[in-house]
């Protein structure tokens, strides 16, 4: 399975949104903020990130932190009190 990391490009004008697509997958569009959150292959991210600030209609382009961030949690049970309180409907 190939490694894709997300990329979150902010962008002027969202008619320019469509023509991301040759870059990478593109998962969703906010049309109120005016961003584009698009997935690339993890071993190509610098060169498209660097193709994406050359583009005239492009504000901004921020990596997705979430492949290097740990999701294996220590403390996966909930203490006592809160157990309790699940249980009594509050």
């Amino acid at each position: 399975m190939n490694e894709r990391q997300g990329l979150i490009v902010y962008v002027n004008q969202l008619k320019h949104a469509k023509s991301l697509r040759k870059y990478g997958h593109v998962h969703y569009i906010s049309r109120r903020l005016k961003y584009v959150v698009m997935y690339c292959q993890r071993e190509d991210i610098e060169a498209i990130q660097n193709k994406l600030q050359r583009l005239p209609f492009v504000k901004d382009v921020v990596e997705s932190f979430r492949p290097f961030l740990k999701t294996e949690f220590e403390n996966a049970t909930p203490d006592k009190a809160k157990e309790y309180d699940y249980k009594s409907g509050l």
